[in-house]
């Protein structure tokens, strides 16, 4: 099931997942896994890449990673088969995920000759390019009837939905706001203007998925095995201007 009605639908470089993860997700479909038992799969796959980094095995760290980015979108295709979406999910693929780039930029900083200041500056860049891609997402995903279980504003915990516990939804809202609240906040300064629009570009929801963080596990696998590591960190803090440019393209193409 896709999040956008066809006619929205654009080509999204850091989707390439999607196939595999419906494969996985109707073989699971009639089985007792949750889509939250995907979700810990691919936090283990993500730490079992981590190790892989620092241990030197390249190869296997671009595996693991590539299979991360897959299961990551297998524990939401499950959702929407098994019709059981949940906030808990949500948020706890959202935590885990910023952890998991932590702990990741942590590792190739110490297989690497980049500094700290660099990797962390690497970092932020980042999670201000996911998440000015996933704000644009959503904003058109509500707007055009699509997937609506993300939110363009997360001000107040969401009510819990089907068999989740309230409690749950209500300790990772809280988590997942200490992680994202300050990138979500510098985003929309840059851009708030954004939430007001109707529709976006496809050919920019193309160029932006570039920000994905499936298209960044991407390059990231294929620096490791073409034994660029030491470029990593370098190449996400070189590219993280480039917000500006999708923001400026975004406002010039809608006549903010």
């Amino acid at each position: 099931m896709s999040k956008l009605p066809k006619q929205y639908r654009f080509l999204d470089f850091s989707d390439y997942g999607r196939p595999l993860a419906r494969i996985i997700a109707n073989s699971l479909k009639e089985t007792s896994c949750t889509p939250i038992d995907v979700t810990l799969w691919f936090i283990v796959s993500g730490i079992i890449a981590i190790l892989c980094i620092l241990l030197g095995y390249y190869w296997f760290a671009a595996f693991f990673l590539l299979l991360k980015s897959i299961l990551d979108a297998a524990d939401g295709e499950l959702a929407r088969v098994k019709k059981t979406p949940s906030h808990t999910g949500r948020y706890l693929d959202s935590v885990a995920d910023i952890i998991l780039n932590f702990f990741i930029f942590s590792a190739l900083w110490y297989c690497s000759e980049a500094s700290v200041i660099i990797s962390f500056f690497a970092f932020l860049g980042i999670q201000l390019q996911g998440t000015l891609y996933n704000y644009y997402y959503v904003i058109l995903r509500n707007n055009v009837n699509g997937d609506t279980t993300s939110r363009v504003f997360e001000f107040n915990s969401p009510a819990a939905l089907g068999d989740e516990k309230q409690k749950n939804v209500d300790l990772l809202f809280k988590i997942y706001k200490g992680l994202y609240g300050l990138f979500d906040k510098v985003i929309y300064t840059l851009d708030s203007s954004a939430s007001s629009a109707r529709n976006f570009p496809k050919f920019l929801m193309t160029a932006l998925s570039t920000f994905g963080l499936g298209f960044q596990l991407l390059i990231i696998s294929a620096m490791l095995v073409l034994g660029l590591k030491d470029y990593i960190l370098v190449f996400f803090l070189c590219y993280s201007p480039m917000i500006f440019v999708f923001i400026g393209l975004r406002r010039v193409l809608q006549q903010d």
